[in-house]
């Protein structure tokens, strides 16, 4: 205790290890405000990159469903959907798999007002055609065609959770796809 009172005594009382001295205390200061102004820059090209009609699905998405085939049969499938968007437009693709049946679907639209166009292409299956429907906020009822196929695709966006809906008139009667980020 003698120790204690001996060291306060010849610092005037104060522990002065705990006092920061002038220059590391503006390093900090600098630091923080460096932190801050980085942040905002990146929150602000965020906020610029996720804007337009199609923000709401921007990123990366996973989970599974269910295909029926022409034969009537249900395989289970795992997928994985990827978006992004820029403005109006937007670039996607959707991977789906089962033990015997795999598509690779990719697209390329665009919005004007509620109004969504662009065009689509199967890669597993070489075939490629046009899209038009409707549309906003994550939500979106399109009718996909090409020469000898044509589907409608609906897509719900709630949150974290999305869900695909395909009905074809060949190759495949459809699918239903839950995914999730």
């Amino acid at each position: 205790m003698e120790h204690l009172q001996a060291y306060r005594a010849a610092g005037g009382g104060k522990h002065r290890a705990n006092k920061p001295t002038d220059a590391r205390a503006g390093g900090r200061r600098l630091l923080i405000a460096a932190a801050v102004l980085l942040a905002a820059a990146f929150a602000n090209t965020e906020s610029k990159a996720q804007s337009g009609p199609f923000a709401p699905l921007a990123g990366s998405w996973n989970g599974g469903g269910t295909v029926t085939l022409d034969d009537g049969s249900t395989e289970r499938i795992r997928c994985r959907a990827k978006y992004a968007p820029i403005g109006p437009t937007m670039e996607m693709s959707l991977t789906c798999a089962s033990d015997a049946y795999k598509f690779n679907l990719g697209a390329n639209v665009k919005a004007e007002g509620s109004a969504i166009t662009g065009s689509w292409s199967e890669a597993s299956r070489n075939i490629s055609g046009s899209l038009q429907g409707r549309g906003g906020g994550g939500n979106y009822e399109l009718l996909v065609s090409a020469a000898g196929f044509n589907a409608n695709l609906v897509l719900r966006t709630s949150g974290t959770k999305q869900t695909v809906s395909l009905k074809a008139d060949s190759q495949f009667r459809g699918a239903n796809i839950s995914l999730s980020r």
